[in-house]
């Protein structure tokens, strides 16, 4: 029978391999996720049937509540996936990646006190610190993405001395645990230091870095479930715990990567603290611009004589839930003979995929969507691109301007189209608190309005013409 676990265990991870592979194309990323979720069917049906036939005869005692706690967790994460809408999508994200990481520190606590020793190993103080940041980190991610507290980055020199002191108590306990003891106290006390450490390491980052932060919390959270597999010595834990950690470590190093900053300036920094740009066009302290605003009927003339459009949505359309319009308005100028694309910045959003996953409810074609990398060669010859409620990942300050705090960050290339149309609510600035030259490039319309709303007068006027 323990062959025969081992083998099935072994299956489990495959599976959750072969999703993840899956998962890298928009248009297999369904059955990955299918896949994946078979995997773990088989690693609980797995873990069940071995404690079955427990060796020390019998099962457990606790056996019961394990099949309640699987029943009302499967049930609770049935009805929230059907439940919650594409918009609050990142926040579910946020708060299932939070009871993975809670999950493993409990594990690891439990685990402790069943030994009933005073000292700690170190995959059970690992799984207990990585899992707790990620808890509390993830919780105050889902209140920023929520609105439960400001999305502002929240920073202090004194945050800062109570992060330092946290830390220094993290490795003091780490100390005690490891080499001379402590026992439950001690542990308790590494239990709370950790949750509290992971609550201000969140804190002074902003809403617009939270598809970076989830990415690393979600990092963690691997991490911690792979310790906790040691401490349990379950080998399917292990192999999907690393898979979590390396993909989510590698997705934090390619957003990185595309807002040319490093994760240290991104969890350090308080990139959006501040706003060093001021509103209705115009520089703090400098010499109001001019812009030229478009009517509704005036974008839509031009948009139903034209061969090329490109859409570049963000997060004001996520805000809005103008993705179903969007897709409208798309399909009714395709009838027109207009090629429609639409170009997704890696980290446009509130979470890695935001856009793409917004996109898909609306059941736009995934042979539309393209990266950033594919789809800027294309700007120079498009009619129009359309801008939907993005802002600094099209600002052509990333290019030109070496004071900008988003200097070398790779951009869409909006502003090489011929004619530019900005959907936007008003002249303020972005999460990077900057001024957008595209606003006042000769190219640019804007046309004021709430993303749905002004989406929906454009189908109207179309369907007039």
């Amino acid at each position: 029978m323990t062959t025969l676990f081992g083998f099935l265990y072994l299956l489990a991870s495959v599976l959750f391999i072969v999703g993840l592979k899956f998962l890298s194309s928009p248009a297999h990323a369904r059955r990955g996720n299918t896949t994946a979720a078979l995997g773990m069917l088989v690693a609980t049906l797995t873990l069940l049937a071995s404690l079955l036939v427990h060796p020390e005869g019998g099962p457990p005692h606790n056996l019961v509540l394990i099949v309640a706690a699987i029943a009302i967790g499967g049930l609770a994460g049935a009805v929230g996936a059907r439940r919650v809408a594409m918009t609050d999508m990142p926040q579910m994200v946020a708060i299932l990646n939070g009871c993975g990481g809670g999950s493993a520190a409990l594990i690891s606590t439990a685990e402790f006190l069943h030994m009933s020793q005073s000292r700690a190993g170190a995959d059970t103080m690992f799984g207990t610190i990585i899992g707790s940041i990620s808890f509390s980190g993830s919780i105050v991610a889902f209140a920023k993405l929520q609105g439960l507290v400001s999305e502002k980055a929240i920073n202090s020199p004194v945050q800062k001395v109570v992060n330092a002191l946290l830390f220094l108590g993290l490795l003091g306990l780490v100390g005690m645990l490891g080499f001379s003891g402590g026992g439950a106290p001690a542990f308790y006390a590494l239990l709370g230091v950790s949750l509290a450490f992971g609550v201000l390491m969140v804190m002074p980052i902003g809403g617009a870095d939270m598809p970076v932060v989830i990415s690393l919390l979600n990092s963690f959270t691997g991490l911690a479930v792979a310790a906790t597999g040691f401490v349990l010595h379950n080998n399917a834990l292990i192999i999907s715990g690393t898979l979590v950690g390396a993909s989510g470590t590698l997705l934090t190093m390619l957003m990185c990567k595309a807002m040319n900053r490093s994760l240290a300036n991104v969890l350090f920094a308080g990139f959006g603290a501040t706003t060093t740009a001021g509103a209705a066009g115009g520089v703090a302290g400098g010499a109001a611009k001019n812009f030229r605003e478009v009517s509704v009927d005036d974008a839509a003339v031009l948009l139903a004589n034209i061969q090329n459009l490109i859409i570049v949505p963000g997060y004001g359309m996520a805000v809005a839930q103008a993705q179903h319009t969007v897709r409208e308005l798309a399909d009714l100028l395709a009838k027109k003979g207009v090629d429609v694309k639409y170009a997704i910045h890696p980290v446009a959003g509130r979470m890695p995929g935001h856009m793409n996953v917004l996109l898909a409810e609306a059941n736009v074609p995934y042979d539309q969507l393209f990266d950033l990398d594919q789809i800027n060669p294309d700007f120079e010859r498009a009619d129009v691109a359309l801008v939907i409620g993005a802002n600094d990942v099209v600002n052509p300050a990333a290019r030109s301007d070496k004071a900008s705090p988003i200097f070398g960050m790779p951009i869409l290339d909006a502003d090489k189209a011929q004619h530019v149309i900005v959907i936007k609510r008003s002249m303020n600035p972005g999460f990077a608190g900057i001024d957008n030259q595209l606003y006042y490039e000769p190219r640019t319309s804007m046309l004021f309005g709430d993303a749905k709303g002004a989406v929906s007068k454009l189908v109207e006027a179309v369907k007039t013409l």
